[in-house]
């Protein structure tokens, strides 16, 4: 009981340790907010930042992965696959004028970019595609033994 009042711990739990605990609960408490890293959010909140729009799916023969990332050059993204785990990054690049300008308004977001997803099923690694048109990054994840049941007799 006495552990659960804060000022009655032990001598030997040093501020330090506080502190960290202090900061993984605000972690924790703003990652469930804001749905970030929680040192990224004055970026985010004042759209700094671009995150491109994922949609992932599933067929049952395949992992149907969609990204919209307009304006970001093909030799600018980056798709990793590896411990189950599909990775997208890339970069959209701040256009850069050569005349001085004045900016009414400043809408769109620039920077890198890293989007993870576990994925629900196991990949055949020798069987994806992707295709990158209009801005759309479209990849087809081949499951491996896609179709293939194992039946497991159970002796009763």
């Amino acid at each position: 009981m006495f552990n659960l009042i804060p000022w009655m711990r032990t001598e030997e739990e040093t501020v330090s340790e506080r502190f960290a605990d202090l900061r993984r609960e605000f972690d924790a408490l703003t990652s469930r907010f804001f749905g970030a890293d929680p040192w990224e959010l004055p970026g985010r909140l004042l759209g700094r930042t671009f995150s491109p729009a994922i949609d992932l799916f599933e067929t049952e023969h395949e992992i149907l992965v969609k990204a919209d990332i307009p304006g970001v050059d093909q030799k600018d993204v980056k798709v990793e696959l590896g411990g189950g785990v599909l990775t997208i990054q890339g970069e959209k690049r701040e256009e850069k004028e050569d005349d001085p300008v004045s900016y009414c308004t400043v809408e769109r977001s620039f920077g890198k970019f890293s989007r993870s997803f576990p994925l629900p099923h196991e990949i055949d690694e020798d069987n994806i595609g992707a295709k990158y048109k209009d801005g759309i990054l479209t990849l087809r994840l081949q499951k491996a033994n896609a179709g293939k049941r194992k039946l497991i007799k159970i002796a009763v």
